[in-house]
């Protein structure tokens, strides 16, 4: 794991309620988790602007005969 740092961050009592419900953790997990998926939706952001643009060199009869 790399290296971590410790925050403070002033959070709305209710939203980090709704947040520990959601995610059945502690503050930390919460926290993390909730870092993690923002960085996903950045990712998944770059991947849906690619739709369409990526070249496939296999067809996709041969992928199916794999089953």
């Amino acid at each position: 794991m790399s290296e971590t740092r410790k925050i403070t961050v002033e959070v709305p009592g209710d939203l980090l309620e709704r947040a520990l419900r959601s995610s059945g953790g502690d503050v930390t997990a919460t926290v993390r988790q909730g870092l993690a998926l923002v960085a996903a939706g950045r990712a998944y952001d770059e991947l849906r602007k690619l739709r369409g643009k990526v070249p496939f060199s296999i067809e996709l009869d041969t992928l199916r005969e794999d089953r």
